[in-house]
């Protein structure tokens, strides 16, 4: 009992009103919950659940969160129920504890499927309580500072897990103090022998050093109190992960890191650090290009402080953090910071003041992201390109700032304004100019996105964005695209076939089509058609299905209807969207061409000409096939391509291009290469209108002078 004694005053000294009786009765639950368990320590179970409350107790947090921390693993490994806390403890503790209880790995195939899930789970918890993270990492801080007692493989998978996770987590989320002892714990187990290197070499000059920092923070407060400006001196080393990154980075040794030491100086307004960086810059000189200042510009975790790197009294390198006292508290503490209380009606409240919100809004962000996910280790892998990449400072036209990854485009920033801004961007102006799309940004631009209602994204885009929310919405968007001119293309499919087999039309309409879709395991008859149109199910299929008497006199080969609606950009054919087909490259069809469309698993239809030498190989699967026409209103080129024969001699490449110029033709590419009989072989790849232009010009090009052949 004295060790609830000692929580329930350090509760208090905080919290003067916190329901104490609330979290004894946890205390006691919990203790006979565990009664019978022991951790690897060799200690009770019940040591867990207990340090894992007190590390919430010194976060300062609410009673329900602290009795949620008691209660965490109860569900998982009692016979306690989630209906039994709720009935005890009320909803939202009951809430907490549901959703930090772990999938079971059983319903996985790979541990790392399982931890991706349980991430992606708790990520979804976190943006409607973000108090379950807050429990989450008090419970992987007491298992880190107790991981001596596991196996070595396990220590080290755990430890990579914090590295990767917990830490940039932490550091996302603002907790500064959290994140260094993740990142310290994690690479003590991770490489043993490096950190009890790295710590060896610290501690040997640990006097000296605690001399330095002394002497240096004395003559600042001296210079300080001569200004009458109020300043709390205190000292620090750089974390050792910190230190073992930079020697990564940099390919240095331990003795070549100049800027292992550092001080920090609290205040009280934003006007007296800016008037202390000048009396420190005043003492010693300024490492150039060191100076960063976080208080005009925020980072993404609401972290606030000026830092410059100076030339100390022998020559040193230290590095200074200038921050008021309300700075210093969101840098250590970060959201946790920001759980303020109030009474009413014997129930607590939550304020959420400006940074609550900005916190909200990235884990908010961050599950959207995981909507638009495939899979859970996909997010999982998002989750670690978000949070550890570098990034750049950019403007919106009225002077927002728009934290981006570095490499970002405009299109990249066009999606972090919104959803709709990126769908109908169509263009860019940066710093008052326009820019192409693909600008990266750099820190400092003004960006101002140009959009057109007609505007939509371009498969393009994903070669050159950089985002994750970018890539989502614009991968979003066109797998839509493809749902729709998918159902269009196989409801059209289905009904040349009933047509053939003397189905009426109107099953299509009918109750029995959801039967049929059920049959494939579908749940809809959109996604019947979808199937049919992506050629994962074949007409005859479905037509058996209805009517398994139903014999085909004929060969069958569907003819597509013009679909109702808006068509894409690019080549228009009958019957299909730009989003659905491809252009055969064996072949490479152009306007004018009598052509045929094989329906390709999972991607479309693929066009040949119908005289391509693929041709009877694909015939064999006659369900497959579909005959197409050129719509009639195509307007843009398409790619062609002509192998031509000549004679080699000086001169003969120069005129064959100067006849293609004559015809107005863009030559997109060219191969060319000679052969023992003297002769030159050429390969080029144009953009033509229609068939006609490129008849038209392999006559021109044939009746020119030296050469032999000319074909497609």
């Amino acid at each position: 009992m004295i060790e609830l004694d000692r929580l329930l005053k350090k509760i208090v000294a905080y919290s003067p009103d916190a329901n104490i009786s609330l979290i004894s009765k946890a205390y006691h639950f919990t203790e006979e919950a565990h009664c019978n368990q022991m951790r690897k320590e060799g200690k009770p179970y019940f040591d867990h659940p207990f340090s894992v409350a007190s590390i919430l107790a010194d976060m300062h947090m609410d009673c329900k969160t602290i009795v949620a921390g008691f209660l965490h693993d109860t569900v998982e490994d009692t016979d306690t129920t989630v209906n039994d806390i709720s009935d005890i403890f009320g909803e939202d503790v009951a809430f907490m504890v549901k959703s930090l209880t772990k999938l079971q790995s059983m319903e996985f195939k790979t541990r790392e499927e399982a931890q991706a899930e349980n991430f992606r789970r708790m990520f979804i918890a976190m943006a409607e309580d973000v108090r379950v993270v807050l429990i989450k990492f008090a419970d992987r801080l007491h298992n880190m500072r107790t991981l001596a007692f596991m196996p070595d493989a396990k220590q080290k998978t755990i430890a990579a897990e914090t590295l990767d996770i917990y830490a940039p987590l932490a550091n996302r989320l603002g907790m500064g103090w959290l994140k260094s002892e993740f990142e310290d714990l994690g690479f003590k187990y991770l490489h043993p022998e490096l950190y009890e290197d790295l710590y060896k070499k610290l501690e040997a000059k640990k006097e000296l050093r605690e001399a330095f920092i002394k002497s240096l923070a004395a003559t600042i407060e001296d210079k300080a109190e001569q200004h009458t400006i109020p300043a709390r001196v205190s000292g620090r080393v750089k974390n050792l992960y910190g230190i073992f990154q930079k020697m990564q980075a940099q390919r240095i040794s331990f003795e070549e890191v100049n800027d292992v030491l550092g001080l920090r100086i609290v205040t009280l307004t934003k006007a007296q650090c800016y008037m202390i960086l000048g009396l420190i810059h005043s003492l010693w000189v300024p490492v150039p290009g060191r100076f960063k200042d976080y208080v005009a510009m925020p980072k993404s975790n609401m972290y606030q402080s000026l830092h410059t790197t100076v030339l100390g009294p022998n020559g040193e390198r230290v590095e200074f953090q200038i921050r008021t006292e309300e700075m210093h508290l969101v840098a250590e503490k970060g959201i946790a910071a920001h759980w303020l209380y109030k009474e009413k009606e014997k129930e607590r409240e939550r304020k959420i003041d400006e940074k609550d919100s900005t916190y909200m809004d990235w884990l908010k962000n961050m599950v959207h992201l995981q909507r638009d996910s495939d899979d859970a280790r996909e997010f999982l892998e998002m989750f670690k390109g978000e949070v550890l990449s570098d990034v750049v400072f950019v403007f919106t036209p009225a002077g927002d700032i728009k934290e981006l990854q570095v490499g970002s485009t405009t299109v990249d920033f066009a999606y972090a304004i919104h959803t709709q801004v990126g769908n109908k961007c169509s263009g860019a102006r940066v710093n008052g100019r326009i820019v192409p799309l693909k600008y990266q940004l750099q820190n400092g631009d003004t960006v101002e996105i140009l959009t057109s209602p007609s505007h939509t994204p371009s498969r393009d885009w994903l070669t050159f964005v950089v985002t994750h929310k970018a890539k989502n919405r614009i991968r979003h968007w066109i797998k839509t695209e493809q749902m729709k001119q998918g159902v269009v293309l196989g409801s059209n499919l289905l009904e040349s076939a009933f047509t053939k087999s003397g189905i009426k039309v109107s099953t299509l309409k009918s109750k029995k089509m959801q039967e049929v879709a059920e049959s494939f395991n579908l749940k809809t008859v959109d996604e019947l058609f979808y199937s049919i149109g992506f050629g994962k199910i074949i007409p005859k299929q479905v037509i058996n299905r209805i009517s398994p008497e139903t014999k085909e006199e004929t060969p069958f080969i569907p003819k597509i209807h013009k679909p109702s609606g808006k068509q894409g950009g690019g080549i228009h054919i009958t019957g299909i969207d730009n989003l659905l087909y491809a252009t055969a490259k064996c072949c490479y069809p152009v306007p004018g061409d009598k052509i045929i469309g094989f329906i390709t698993k999972g991607k479309g239809v693929t066009i040949h000409r119908q005289e391509c030498h693929n041709f009877q190989r694909l015939s064999l699967d006659e369900a497959r096939l579909v005959t197409l026409t050129w719509n009639s209103e195509t307007t843009s080129t398409t790619t062609a391509r002509i192998y031509v024969e000549t004679i080699d001699k000086p001169g003969i490449l120069a005129s064959l291009s100067n006849v293609i110029s004559t015809f107005n033709i863009n030559l997109s590419h060219l191969e060319a290469k000679t052969a023992q009989d003297k002769h030159a072989h050429f390969i080029f790849t144009l953009e033509v209108s229609d068939k006609t232009q490129l008849t038209n010009l392999t006559n021109k090009i044939l009746s020119s002078d030296g050469v032999i052949k000319v074909s497609r």
